[in-house]
């Protein structure tokens, strides 16, 4: 009994947190840019028991009995998949059109070190900086240009002009182009590497082949369009369906535990009798 109460309680422990990763999902399902995780399990540590007696018959199966101890949460899987894209007019969003392209931002830590993040949310907007302005993010961090620096402009900026490769061009209130920029982005051929900083914004360890840095100025490295914001790639009935055949195996094995303290009550009955 006690075995049959440790794997299901191994099992819920999983299970829970895969509830945790659907919660996180549809939460977020409204969110721009995010990009939902998908939970795998893999299989504990099984023990082979092979003293059984041995018969002449043929066997359909391994000779033994194999006690598993239930299952594990082995990772959860980033999904990159396009989200759709929806019309918003505003000048300053911006949504990459391919799948494996993020922009690049500028993450510090409380120690004051900075690194380089990534994300899919270009719902971008100019904040004043040291006299002059910055394009942050929605949470205010700054975008970065090709070359990794800030993005900034002069005072009194009032125009942007976003070509399909990524070459951001800004005007005064006269129209005269004050300057121009290429935005920072990079293709990541391994996205599972990515860790979450919070705030839709990922880092990446310096492993080889990882990511790509891409050139704005060459055509067809670069796919994004002005205008217009990536909505979450959430599948709110894909995860409503992943969250009650989550629930029921979660109350299948609590019903397990149950059956197996009424058992083990019943043992310990017959013994005092």
């Amino acid at each position: 009994m006690l075995r049959s109460m440790l794997t299901a309680a191994n099992t819920m422990n999983a299970l829970q947190q895969r509830l945790d990763t659907i919660s996180h999902n549809i939460a977020n399902s409204n969110t721009v840019g995010f990009k939902r995780r998908e939970a795998s399990f893999a299989e504990l540590l099984t023990q082979q028991i092979d003293r059984l007696p041995n018969d002449e018959a043929p066997r359909q199966t391994p000779e033994g009995v194999r006690y598993g101890n239930g299952a594990r949460l082995a990772s959860t899987m980033l999904i990159t998949k396009q989200g759709a894209l929806v019309e918003t007019g505003r000048r300053l969003d911006f949504a990459l059109t391919d799948e494996n392209q993020w922009f690049r931002v500028r993450l510090a830590d409380q120690n004051g070190a900075e690194t380089i993040g990534y994300t899919r949310a270009g719902n971008f907007s100019i904040t004043p900086m040291g006299g002059r302005l910055a394009l942050v993010t929605s949470d205010g961090r700054p975008v970065l240009d090709e070359a990794n620096r800030p993005i900034e402009f002069p005072t009194g900026t009032t125009g942007f002009q976003l070509s399909p490769t990524g070459t951001l061009t800004a005007t005064n209130a006269a129209g005269r182009v004050v300057a121009r920029v290429n935005l920072g982005v990079t293709a990541i051929d391994r996205p599972q590497l990515f860790e979450a900083q919070g705030d839709n914004i990922f880092t990446l360890p310096d492993v080889p082949g990882a990511a790509r840095e891409l050139n704005g100025n060459l055509r067809g490295q670069i796919g994004v369009k002005q205008g217009a914001l990536e909505q979450s790639n959430v599948d709110l009935g894909e995860e409503m369906v992943g969250l009650m055949a989550t629930s029921r195996a979660y109350q299948l094995n609590a019903r397990a535990i149950s059956i197996s303290e009424q058992m083990l009550g019943l043992i310990n009955g017959m013994r005092s009798s």
